[in-house]
């Protein structure tokens, strides 16, 4: 593995980098903080997989500094760029608290979200691709109606 990073000083989130982002990948920032994740969540004293996109190949997508996820994430996810792979490694006061245990939704309902985030994500890749089909259409017919209007020098009879 690569670098590893104490993102906070005290060893509560460590970054471990796994493979670096292209030198021009963007990173998220304050007007960008959606963010698209796949990840694998592992409990360290077993090695158990409590959660994971990669066995129904969802993403996970959300906004950064909302809340909506560990804290961890919040902190580790902003250092990243797009195409970066880490493993990040954090305490419990950065994850679910002191019981140590993920939070107490049922996996089919996390399965269920991912699902319903990447529904929506295709349907907005769906209409960018009608509205480009569109355009195309409307710049292609204008081309045919020029062609027939020729600007032709020669004289009617």
């Amino acid at each position: 593995m690569g670098d590893v990073i104490d993102l906070t000083g005290d060893g509560g989130v460590i970054k471990t980098v796994v493979s670096q982002a292209k030198a021009d990948a963007i990173a998220p920032t304050e007007d960008l903080p959606l963010v698209d994740v796949h990840y694998e969540g592992v409990l360290a004293d077993n090695g158990e997989v409590f959660d994971t996109t990669h066995e129904d190949n969802t993403v996970f997508s959300f906004e950064l500094g909302k809340g909506t996820v560990i804290k961890a994430w919040d902190i580790a996810l902003r250092t990243m760029k797009v195409g970066e792979v880490a493993k990040v490694t954090c305490k419990p006061e950065y994850a679910y608290g002191s019981a140590g245990s993920p939070p107490d939704i049922p996996p089919e309902e996390l399965k269920r979200q991912r699902e319903l985030a990447a529904a929506t994500k295709e349907e907005e890749k769906k209409k960018r691709e009608d509205a480009k089909a569109a355009a195309a259409a409307r710049i292609q017919a204008k081309l045919e109606s020029k062609k027939g209007q020729g600007k032709g020098k020669g004289k009617a009879k």
